[in-house]
C-alpha cells in the first residue's frame, strides 16, 4: 500500500468520529487507531465501511444509545447461548446465503465441520466466506442477511 493510501485513511479518521480503521488489500493491511488527547473525551465510535480507491465513507451501522443517568450500561446485545462463537473479521455486509434466491448456506440445528462456509460478508465488493473454525452444530445465527456487520460482531453460535 502507497504512502498516499495512508495519508487519505489518516485523514478520513481525522475527519470523522472514528476510533480506528482497518483496511486489508490482498496480503497488505493497515489499521489505524485514534487515541484520546488529554482532556478530550475518547469519540464516540461511528461504523462505516470507507472504500479509499474512491475515497467514499458509507455509513454502516448506528449503534444503541443507553441513556443510563451515568450508571454503567446494560448489556444491549442479544444474550448467546453457550458455545463456540464465530465472529466477523471485518466491517461490511452480512449474507446468510450465495445469492438472493438460493437457500442458506446454514440454517439452526444443522451439523457442520470445520472449514465449512457459514455465510459470507461482503466488504469492499469482495465476497469474503465465513467458515466455521469448529466443528458441530449451529445453535444460533445472529446475524442479518442482508445488514451490515462491525468487526468482530456475533454471527453464529455453534455448540
Amino acid at each position: 500500500m502507497d504512502l498516499r493510501k495512508i495519508k487519505k485513511l489518516i485523514d478520513l479518521l481525522e475527519e470523522s468520529n472514528l476510533a480506528e480503521i482497518e483496511i486489508k488489500e490482498g496480503e497488505e493491511s493497515v489499521r489505524l487507531a485514534r487515541t484520546p488527547r488529554a482532556g478530550h473525551a475518547p469519540p464516540q465510535p461511528q461504523y462505516v465501511a470507507a472504500d479509499p480507491h474512491h475515497g467514499q465513507v458509507m455509513p454502516m451501522h448506528s449503534p444503541v444509545q443507553a441513556a443510563t443517568g451515568g450508571r454503567p450500561a446494560e448489556p444491549t446485545g442479544p444474550v448467546l447461548p453457550e458455545g463456540h462463537v464465530v465472529r466477523s473479521p471485518m466491517v461490511g455486509t452480512f449474507y446468510a446465503s450465495p445469492a438472493p434466491d438460493k437457500p442458506p448456506f446454514v440454517t439452526v440445528g444443522q451439523a457442520v465441520n470445520a472449514g465449512d462456509t457459514l455465510a459470507i460478508v461482503e466488504a469492499m465488493k469482495m465476497f469474503n466466506p465465513i467458515e466455521a473454525d469448529v466443528g458441530g452444530t449451529v445453535l444460533a445465527i445472529i446475524g442479518e442477511s442482508g445488514q451490515p456487520v462491525e468487526f468482530d460482531q456475533p454471527l453464529f453460535v455453534i455448540g
